[in-house]
Parts: structure tokens; sequence; C-alpha cells
């Protein structure tokens, strides 16, 4: 085999001297006539000069750099066939056609050396195709040619895998003559247009493509975020080979949207650095795709979830920061969606009305139609209201309130308010209430950071004409309700005290919030005047003394903060078109002296212990994903990479041993589906017994009747004076029977 090898290699030596003499003797030739033509007609050779410089800069030179470039690559051939030589098995080298090469800890240690010490290209090749088999180690290789080394060790895997990931980016770069960290898509360009590219972006697509193929395979969460960590700094190549880049963004996406611990950040730090280093066209890709995650995520809410998709909507946020004008452009079409959304279903066609009084019944068909048409309704709400079509709105309420001072995304603010407020209006049902809270909750938030006013006071002023706040709760104490994960309330707690209790405090505290935003203005007398009148109407038609106590309290707040506002007026004499009215009590807006903004601070303490205390007993499953700081350094990063690095051995050898399970297992499909039952864990239902249940019915009522309004207790009072006559009244009549029976048996 070795002779046969010595003699192709001879022949292929030969044939590129013969063709080097024959460019050589052309080039001779052209030097030649270019000569003749200067001396023969010096004009158009002035021409050729202003107009085709590299016609004429032709020298033997570049002859001679190619030639070499082509020699070094039959070099580096040759150094590989070395390598493979020395350090293979001998008795596969005796056979014609060896089916294993093992690949030893001493091979890896010798391409590892001669790379740090000699800077060898051959060794750097070599290690790469270690890479490739160790990514695909456990594949079906087939009749693959290339698959070269096909079995190592645990400890073998492990050395190659951290050795390429943590210096293969610096190896690559330092070949190239690349920046060592860093770089552009423009740079990139440039690159590709030189030599050295050429000749070794085999290499860069080798070590990303083998890469991407192994972040495909692993299940573990800690050792893909300890991967796109490193991958992360050879980001900028992606923009060589556009349908890497695409994979990559849509596995980062993938990771982003469903990891779990530290892997959600760390994919969307690729995916931010994607777009920073690689311009529009993958921003534009990564946007898409992040609110596509995005809307995934939200479908259901519940406690444990919310975290997890705040965390998201600020990524996005912080991902629409890398191009402010062109995200204008993705806000605006996405938040245009909605709008048709919310139009289908305020301009929806409602039932149909019979105009003929003759008719006593509408006909079948008039029937079916109209059932059509209110199921159809009901589809359209639904598509309105549902978490999906709420969380968009929380998304782009958050994107409009972090860039409020942007000139870009400010004007987004108005259509926005628009539709949370036709959002809010749409179904003015008592059922419903939690979603108007959510936006006027919102609406408080644009107002505060646009400084705009919203008529924020309607809303809340118009939940409390609900006439289920008005009648006493017929559906006892109930449990208490938490806002923040519900858009719907049953019939049922609608009419529990729990239910109405929470409704009045959180009108009283967003209207305290909206109030409080504006307890410096100038107009605060008239702004609070509408919103008085109503509370106070409500206080005199309530029967519930609680509910009384706490208007009357917002009330007095109201008043007193109008007294600070006036005499601060009185002072001054401003037009009411006076642009310096807008700078009134700027000074006094920082140090919280209104009587508003202080009783505000009571109430967000006191919200801040009831949602506290409904989430007291919550699960939470990986908090720490959902944490996601605003400023994020380069060293937190390097920190970050130093305490991965101590585990990745660990992790790496468990990967490598389910790949290895995965080979053994190919011989033995048929036990395979037992053995996955048996692994599998049984998780059951925990129920509670009859005594539990009863148990938590009975203490609320007991624990809550000091604490129950003057009103409640009366009826409870007059219910139980109803009982006792009614039995009074049924022992009459069976005195009066068993006194009939008697006078009988004496006539007898």
């Amino acid at each position: 085999m070795g002779s046969k090898n010595k003699a192709k290699k001879l022949t292929v030596k030969s044939e590129v001297k013969n063709g080097v003499k024959m460019e050589k003797e052309e080039a001779k030739e052209h030097i030649g006539t270019l000569k003749k033509l200067q001396e023969k007609d010096p004009e158009f050779y002035e021409f050729l000069k202003e107009h085709d410089k590299e016609l004429l800069d032709f020298d033997e030179e570049d002859l001679d750099d190619n030639i070499r470039t082509d020699a070094e690559d039959e070099d580096d051939e040759e150094e590989v066939d070395d390598d493979v030589a020395e350090y293979s098995d001998p008795e596969s080298a005796t056979e014609e056609e060896p089916s294993t090469n093992v690949i030893t800890g001493a091979m890896v240690d010798s391409w590892i050396e001669a790379i740090r010490s000699k800077s060898k290209l051959a060794a750097v090749r070599s290690i790469l195709k270690a890479f490739r088999s160790a990514c695909h180690y456990g594949d079906d290789s087939g009749d693959d040619p290339a698959a070269k080394f096909s079995t190592m060790s645990s400890s073998v895997f492990n050395k190659i895998m951290l050795f390429v990931l943590n210096e293969m980016d610096g190896i690559l770069r330092g070949i190239l003559k690349f920046p060592s960290s860093g770089g552009k898509d423009e740079m990139v360009k440039e690159l590709m247009a030189t030599k050295r590219w050429k000749k070794y972006n085999l290499l860069v697509k080798s070590y990303l493509g083998n890469a991407l193929h192994t972040l495909n395979q692993m299940t573990d969460n800690e050792m893909i975020a300890f991967m796109l960590r490193r991958l992360r700094y050879s980001s900028v190549f992606l923009a060589a080979f556009p349908a890497l880049l695409r994979k990559y963004i849509k596995v980062a996406l993938h990771f982003w949207g469903t990891g779990s611990g530290a892997l959600p950040v760390v994919s969307f730090l690729f995916l931010r650095d994607c777009c920073i280093r690689l311009g529009s066209d993958c921003l534009e890709d990564c946007i898409k795709g992040m609110y596509k995650a995005y809307v995934l995520n939200c479908h259901f809410v519940n406690s444990t979830k919310l975290q997890h998709i705040q965390f998201l909507g600020n990524c996005f946020a912080e991902l629409l920061r890398v191009d402010i004008p062109a995200a204008y452009q993705h806000a605006f079409v996405y938040i245009r969606q909605l709008v048709m959304i919310l139009k289908e279903a305020l301009f929806s066609p409602t039932k149909k009305k019979n105009n003929s009084k003759g008719k006593d019944e509408p006909s079948k068909k008039e029937k079916g139609k109209e059932a059509r048409s209110s199921s159809s309704n009901k589809e359209i709400f639904r598509k309105v209201y549902q978490w999906k079509f709420i969380n968009c709105l929380e998304l782009w309420t958050g994107v409009v309130c972090a860039y409020s001072n942007e000139a870009d995304l400010k004007p987004l603010a108005y259509p926005l308010t628009q539709i949370i407020t036709g959002v809010a209006r749409l179904v003015p049902s008592a059922c419903y209430f939690p979603l108007r809270l959510r936006c006027v909750r919102m609406l408080n938030r644009i107002s505060a950071s646009t400084g705009s006013f919203i008529p924020v006071s309607l809303l809340l002023l118009d939940s409390l004409e609900f006439k289920e706040l008005r009648k006493p709760p017929t559906g006892g104490v109930g449990k208490a309700v938490d806002f923040n994960s519900i858009l719907k309330v049953s019939k049922s707690t609608l009419k529990t005290r729990a239910f109405q209790e929470a409704c009045v405090f959180s009108v009283v505290e967003e209207l305290t919030e909206h109030l409080a935003q504006w307890s410096y203005s100038i107009a605060f007398l008239e702004l609070s005047f509408i919103p008085g009148v109503r509370l106070r109407n409500f206080t005199k038609s309530t029967k519930v003394d609680r509910f009384r106590k706490e208007i009357r309290r917002l009330t007095r707040q109201i008043d007193a903060n109008s007294d600070f506002v006036n005499k601060k007026r009185t002072a001054v004499t401003l037009l009411p078109n006076d642009t310096a009215a807008e700078s009134f009590l700027e000074d006094l807006k920082n140090s919280d002296t209104s009587p508003l903004s202080q009783y505000a601070a009571a109430l967000r303490q006191r919200a801040q212990e009831r949602s506290g205390a409904l989430t007291e007993s919550s699960v939470l499953i990986g908090d720490n994903s959902t944490k996601f700081g605003s400023k994020i350094s380069s060293d937190d990063d390097e920190q970050d990479d130093s305490d991965v690095e101590e585990n990745a051995s660990a992790m790496l050898s468990d990967h490598y041993s389910k790949q290895q399970k995965s080979v053994n297992k190919k011989s033995s499909t048929t036990k395979h589906t037992e053995d996955m039952a048996l692994d599998e864990d049984i998780v059951e239902d925990l129920v509670l017994s009859s005594d539990e249940d009863a148990q938590l019915s009975d203490n609320p009522d007991e624990d809550d009747d000091d604490d129950e309004p003057e009103y409640d207790q009366q009826e409870r009072s007059s219910s139980k004076k109803r009982k006792h006559g009614v039995d009074m009244h049924k022992g009459k009549q069976n005195d009066g029977g068993n006194r009939k029976s008697k006078k009988k048996r004496k006539t007898r």
C-alpha cells in the first residue's frame, strides 16, 4: 500500500511541475507582448495604464506565489498522512481497508503539542477530524470514507472536545490572520476575498458544522450552555455560511424559549452577538423568531410561568436595542396585527332581530343562523380575550416604556393605548374584571413612562358600578383570588366576599397610582373632580362598611392633595396655554411630599403583602433561569466560563456514556422499549381525603366572623331567626297533630 501511495504522489508532482513550466512560458510570452505594445503604440499603452492596471502589473512573482501555495498544500497533506500513519495501529496498517482506527490519548497529546509549540497546520486538521468523529460518535456512519476515526475512550473524548471548544477559535483566527477577538460582517467579507480564506475556509466550516451537530444531539442543558458560550466567540464567521447561520439561529431560539437554568440567558447572548456582528439580515430573522417563540410560550399562564414570560419579554425588548429604526418597522407590523384582530371583534355581526311582529317564533333556518352567528361571535371574542393576545399587549407595553425617550418608538404609544382601551371596554362584565385590571395597569405604565395623560379613572370607576359589587355576597367567604394569573372569574366566584374585596381594593390601588402620577399637576383640581364625585356616590350606595371606609380614605387624600396644589397654584400666575405650566412643582416630584404620593406608597406595600400571601405556598421551578440582568459585562462571562469549565469534563463524560449506550442498543432493539418502561418515573396525583376537605371548607367561615361587615352579620342573624321561626311553626303543627290523635283515642 505504501509503495502505491508513493507512486501516486510522484505522478502528481511530475504533473504539477509540467503544468508550472507551461505557465512560466506563457507568462514570459505575455510580458514580451506587453513590451512590444509599449514600443509600437505608446498611446494605447498609456490608455491601458489608466483603465486596466492589473493587466500591465502582471509579474512572474505572482505565478511563483501560486506555485508556493500549491506546494504548501501538498506538504500539508503529506504531513496529515504521515501523522495518521504514525499514530494508527500497526495491525490495521497491514490490512487493505481498515474498518476501525482508534484515537489514543498519545495521538491527541502530540497534536496539541504540535499546535501549541510549532503551530503545525497538519495537527490542526487532524484534531478537527477527531473532533468530527467525536461529534458524530454513536451515529450511523454507513460507508462514509471521511470517518477516519470511529472509536475512542471517554477520556480521549473529553480531551478532544474541551481543547477544540476552548482554543479552536483562537487557532483559526491566527491561521486566517483575523483579529484575536470580535469582528464585524464587513471584515469577514474582506477576508473572503483573500487567498487564505480559499485555502482554510473548510477548517472553519468543519468546526462550526460539527459543533452544530453536537448541539442538536445533546440533552444536558449545562453542556449545551457551555458549548454556546464558546461558540459565541466564533459567531462572526457565520457571515460566510448563511445556511449554517440560519440553523444556528433556529437552535438558539429553541433553547432560549424552552431551556432551563442558564441556557436561556446564554442562548439570548449568542443571538444578540450574532445580530450585533452580522447586521440587519440576522437581526430580522432573530426578531421574527423571538416574537414567534414568545407567542408560543404564553398560550397558558400560571403563577410559576409568569416569571419565565417576563424574562422572554425583557430579552425581546433588549434585542430591539441593537437597531431601533429597524425595530420600529417590526413593531408597527405586529401592533397592526393586534389592531385588525380587535377591529374584527368590535365590528362583529350581531344577532339578527325579527322585523315582522306577526311571526310568533322564528323558523328553524333562522334559529340555525342565529346559533351559528352567536358561536362565530364567541370565537371572535376569544381571539382577543385570551392569554396570547394579552401577553402580546404586555410585550409591546414593555417595549414602549423601555424606549419612551427614543423618537422612533415613542409614536407607538398612542395606537397601543387605543388598543388597550378598546380591549378593556370590549365586554363590560364583572367576570372579566381581572383582564380589565391588567389593561389599566398597562395604561398606567405607559402614562408614567411617556408623561402623557390617559383617562384611566373612567375604566376603574365603571368597575365599581358592577351590580355584583352592590349586592351582599351570597357565595360565602370564598378563596383568595389572584388577578395576576387569571383573565376571567367564574360565576360562583363573583358572589363571594373575597372577590368583592379584591375588586374594590384593586380599584382603589390603581386609581391612587393614576392620580399620584398627576398629583403635582397644576390642573389636579379639575382632573380629580369627576373621580371624587363618583367615589362619594359609591360610598352612599354601598352597604358594606369596609368598602365605605376604604373609599372615604381615598376621597380624603384626594381633597388633601387638591388643597396642597391649590396653595401652590395661587402663588403663581399662569395662563392655561403657557408652557411654564409643564414645569409646575417639578422640584417637589422627586421628594414625594404630596399626600397622594405618600398614600400610594402605603398602598403599594399593602399590595405586595397581599400578593406575597397568595404566592407563599406556590412552587417555583427554575427560578434562577428567569433572572435577567439589564447589564451583563464581559468579566461576568469570563467568570461563568471558568465555573462551567470545571464541570465540563464530567458533563462530557455523561454525554459520551449516553452515546455509548446508544451504540450498544442498536443491536438489541427489542429490549429497548422494556428498559425505557422500567426507567420511567411514575407520578401519582395527590388527592385530598373527605375529612381534609371538610376542614378546609369549615375554617374560613370561623376565622372571618370577627372581621365580617355589619350588614353581613345582620343578614346572618336574620336568616337564623327565619330558620328558628320555621322550626317553631313545624313544632306547633306537630303538637297540634298529636292532640288530635289523643282526642280520637278518648272518643273510642
